[in-house]
């Protein structure tokens, strides 16, 4: 009787010190408050009272940076949100370095990101926004490092301008379109022109073309029987019939 009062006891205390670890986690272990090692996933035994233990996720996280108002280089004011992809490489430091490492790196992102936005001018932010995202990720990478952490990638997600800016944006863009059209177009008359000084030379060095030419425009206007051509023969016209009639 008096064994089993010793046994029950025993595997009470063996069954509540058993403690799971999943794949995906690693256990962080304390004996009397001192860290005494890392759990890998498994049953595991932590004697109650004396052991302790903390569960952490090694899988990717996301954080997701809210809109997060900055200052460019040349004084232009933007919201700009981002999220950041991490995962933990070492539980202990995870556990030991950082109170909270979830809100740690949301923090630091935050931070980095308005002095990133702050070392660029708009039209960099704009153009190469994966430069920038890749300057804030190793930024982040290289003090979070020190948590026992690991920052995969960094992703803009949303650059918001002011109204006033969306505004001159579109002005400049629609300036630049006419400039371009201009340019199209005065390059168009200028091989338009250089085609008729082409043919009027042409017509000058070859007798009879401006005459061919002359008669091709008359037949076009014609085909529309409700024009009314007046013509005026020109006299080369005439001196050029004279020249045929004349007996050989």
């Amino acid at each position: 009787m008096e064994l089993l009062f010793l046994i029950f006891p025993a595997l009470f205390i063996l069954l509540i010190s058993i403690k799971q670890i999943n794949q995906y986690e690693r256990g962080v272990k304390f004996s009397f408050g001192k860290y005494s090692g890392v759990m890998e996933p498994g049953w595991k035994i932590v004697i109650p009272v004396i052991q302790s233990y903390q569960k952490v996720d090694i899988r990717t996280k996301a954080v997701d940076v809210p809109n997060q108002e900055a200052i460019t280089k040349d004084n232009i004011s933007a919201s700009i949100s981002a999220v950041i992809y991490y995962k933990v490489t070492d539980a202990s430091k995870a556990i030991l370095e950082v109170e909270d490492f979830f809100d740690a790196v949301h923090q630091l992102a935050q931070t980095t990101m308005r002095n990133v936005v702050g070392e660029v001018d708009l039209d960099t932010l704009l153009a190469n926004r994966d430069k920038v995202a890749t300057r804030i990720k190793d930024i982040v990478k290289e003090t979070t490092a020190e948590w026992g952490l690991e920052v995969q990638t960094v992703e803009l997600k949303d650059i918001v301008l002011p109204e006033s800016m969306k505004r001159t944006m579109a002005k400049q863009a629609e300036a630049e379109r006419e400039r371009r059209a201009t340019i199209i177009n005065s390059e168009g008359e200028v091989v338009a022109a250089e085609n008729l000084a082409k043919a009027a030379h042409l017509m000058i060095n070859a007798p009879g073309a401006l005459h061919l030419r002359t008669l091709n425009s008359i037949n076009d206007i014609s085909s529309d029987q409700s024009n009314t051509v007046v013509f005026a023969i020109p006299i080369e016209v005439l001196d050029a019939i004279k020249g045929m009639a004349k007996p050989k």
